[in-house]
Parts: structure tokens; C-alpha cells; sequence
């Protein structure tokens, strides 16, 4: 089955210290990949959802996209709506061409300054 990603494109950050040399150190989001990257959104399954909800998840968004490597649990992506969600579980999927990463996500409530902005 052939994936299309025409439903946007998204940054990939990592959390890390934005604070700079001689200041007090502080949290904010420092991007990991030059290029944003394509993606195609999914439908959260009730399964997913439930399992999620079990471990006080609230999964609100499923982006596919084109298998990259460096992508992590705990990353920020930030998709056209303009909201940062956190990467809660990153899955494999195989079945298709090109091979993909489904990247479940949660709204992050007290949003991150992004270095360089």
C-alpha cells in the first residue's frame, strides 16, 4: 500500500537547555532535523486510546510519516495547527511503501520556548 503525506508537514524539536553560556539553565525546544517533514494524519483507534488513558495519556493526535532515524519518545513536534504535542509512543509500521513511523501524541499543556525565536 503506497502512503501519501500531504496533510502537512511538522518539526521534530528535542528539550533541552536554551539558557546559554553564563545564564541559569532553562528548558525550551532546539530543533533536530533541518528539513520539516511531511506527514499523514491517522484515526486514534479506541485501543490506543483506552491504553493510553490507562497510563494517564490523553493521546489527541496519530501522525504518520516517512521512517526517519533519530526520532524519540519524548520529542516535541510541532505540526501546521501550530500546537506542541509530545511524542508519547513511536510504532514501526512495515506493511507499506515507504516504510513509516506512526508518532501517537499529546498536547503539551505549558508550552516551551523555542531557541532562536
Amino acid at each position: 500500500m503506497a502512503q501519501t503525506f500531504n496533510d502537512g508537514v511538522l518539526t521534530v524539536y528535542e528539550v533541552g537547555n536554551i539558557g546559554g553560556l553564563g545564564n541559569m539553565p532553562k528548558d525550551g525546544l532546539i530543533q533536530k532535523f533541518a528539513n520539516t517533514i511531511p506527514y499523514e494524519e491517522r484515526t486514534v483507534g479506541m485501543n490506543r486510546f483506552i491504553a493510553n488513558k490507562q497510563e494517564n495519556t490523553l493521546i489527541e493526535q496519530l501522525l504518520r510519516i516517512p521512517r526517519i532515524n533519530g526520532i524519540a519518545r519524548e520529542d516535541v513536534v510541532i505540526p501546521i495547527d501550530g500546537e506542541q504535542y509530545r511524542i508519547k509512543q513511536v510504532q514501526s509500521i512495515n506493511d507499506v511503501e515507504p516504510r513509516c513511523l506512526d508518532l501517537s501524541l499529546e498536547r503539551v499543556v505549558t508550552k516551551y520556548e523555542i531557541k532562536g525565536n
